[in-house]
């Protein structure tokens, strides 16, 4: 079986990170994997995607110009990237910054949620990214929930692994938009 997701956003959003994450839960689940990160040279604010391809088989490129599913983080992301996701796909958005006027697909499944005020509610705005995450994950089940903490500590620094329980905590709050039927 094969699982791709593309994930785009502005710099500073932990787009590069969760696809990282993704990639890293996908291997301690001993899947093929490969994770192509792609950003700007600004610190924050430039563009920022990754694709991960997950598979039982080795994977033959990593380049995915049609994603089964797509996070999009940013209404610049949205604009550049939303009409790539195949039809029938999984096409996350974050609905606090790409306004609903703007979300005209009918031929994809559409998850827009307002991640950043649900971040902000959870004290941090910049788990934004794990909402979303926790979303993706519910919704493809591309990586059992488990294993993504496994990711998540190889992915993050040995200082960052103290933020591990508020981004499951988050994560959390993903898997809850798809349990609640939202």
């Amino acid at each position: 079986m094969i699982n791709d997701v593309f994930i785009a956003g502005d710099g500073g959003q932990g787009i590069l990170l969760i696809g990282n994450i993704i990639a890293e839960a996908a291997l301690a689940e001993g899947r093929e994997v490969t994770f192509l990160p792609s950003y700007g040279v600004e610190m924050r604010g430039g563009n920022a995607n990754c694709t991960v391809v997950m598979s039982d088989l080795p994977v033959g490129s990593p380049a995915v110009t049609t994603p089964q599913a797509m996070i999009t983080m940013s209404t610049k992301a949205f604009r550049l990237y939303e009409g790539k996701v195949l039809p029938d796909g999984l096409l996350i958005v974050n609905g606090s910054l790409v306004p609903a006027s703007m979300m005209t697909r009918k031929d994809v499944i559409l998850e827009a949620h307002p991640f950043n005020e649900m971040a902000a509610e959870m004290g941090n705005t910049r788990l934004a990214n794990m909402i979303a995450l926790g979303l993706y994950v519910g919704r493809t089940g591309a990586v059992k929930v488990e294993s993504i903490e496994e990711g998540m500590a190889a992915a993050l620094s040995e200082r960052n692994r103290k933020f591990i329980p508020k981004n499951m905590e988050a994560i959390g709050k993903g898997l809850e938009l798809c349990n609640n039927g939202k």
